[in-house]
């Protein structure tokens, strides 16, 4: 009987953790080879416009899909945001390229990425009152892949480059959020001719996959996040990063399960309050585990 009791118990409680948001798919825009949709996680009792998450994936721009964090989604759904969690074109699938031209069709994976993740943030913009969306409180995050899209997406909007000029002219996302992720650049060290969004920055300080610092070979390179956050602290921009010591590309995902506070705190003080913090963190969690993805080097995903 006691057993039963517990299993019940356990039971209410899993299905009471998803029963704070639902669900709904939506068609965002359509490509010439696919139609492209989001999902939307919406917290139940919402009577006013509240702070939109929007989430990209990881898997190399070659594979992965919206839907494979939902447990993240659910989670800071109920915590009381809309999370919104998109497709974009995978740029690199059935690449076999090496060396620079590789390099090549990886900056315009991820320029297919931006385009799509600017055609995701119009649809919010123009169906916010639907959605119950705070227009001025869209904050982007992603995971590896994601998490670069969304630096270059916050980066090319503060530079109003040609693929941000659909969007509005006075829109600015209110916050990034990156889980291993750099900007890839072929111009040198990353300009923001506009001060870009306050941004939290979480890397394994042993990643080789996406670098955590900075690599450069001529003017071309890439700036992980230690060189961001080297570039924002430079510039006087709000960010909060957390490294992780002992850790690769497993804290491309870790966060999302490990920092839900710390990411909820984030969002308070740096886009509800305005606060224009610096926060620099460095952990060794002795709980956390290596996985096997964690030593990947680009060799190990392109093959």
């Amino acid at each position: 009987m006691r057993r039963l009791i517990l299993m019940v118990l356990t039971l209410v409680l899993f299905c009471g953790l998803f029963a704070e948001s639902t669900v709904r798919n939506y068609v965002f825009a359509a490509r010439d080879t696919c139609n492209l949709s989001m999902d939307v996680y919406t917290p139940v009792n919402v009577h006013s416009n509240t702070a939109c998450l929007v989430y990209v994936f990881g898997g190399g721009f070659k594979m992965g899909s919206r839907t494979h964090n939902e447990k993240f989604f659910h989670a800071m759904a109920d915590s009381g945001y809309v999370v919104v969690a998109i497709d974009y074109r995978l740029g690199m699938k059935g690449v076999k390229q090496n060396g620079m031209e590789r390099i090549k069709s990886l900056h315009k994976a991820i320029e297919l990425a931006v385009e799509d993740l600017f055609s995701a943030t119009d649809y919010l913009l123009k169906h916010a009152q639907e959605l119950k969306i705070d227009t001025e409180k869209i904050i982007l995050s992603g995971s590896s892949a994601g998490a670069i899209t969304v630096l270059h997406a916050d980066n090319e909007l503060c530079n109003r480059t040609k693929p941000a000029s659909g969007l509005p002219e006075n829109f600015h996302y209110a916050g990034v959020i990156s889980f291993a992720g750099g900007i890839l650049s072929f111009n040198g060290t990353p300009g923001y001719k506009n001060t870009p969004a306050p941004t939290m920055l979480f890397h394994g300080i042993n990643d080789k996959l996406v670098n955590y610092d900075k690599v450069l070979i001529s003017n071309k390179g890439f700036y992980g996040s230690n060189g961001l956050a080297a570039l924002f602290e430079k510039q006087n921009y709000p960010y909060y990063i957390y490294r992780y010591r002992d850790m690769g590309h497993e804290i491309s995902s870790i966060p999302t399960y490990y920092n839900i506070s710390d990411i909820c705190g984030f969002i308070r003080d740096y886009v509800f309050d305005h606060q224009k913090l610096k926060k620099d963190i460095t952990v060794k969690n002795p709980e956390l585990k290596p996985a096997f993805y964690g030593k990947w080097k680009l060799k190990d995903i392109y093959k």
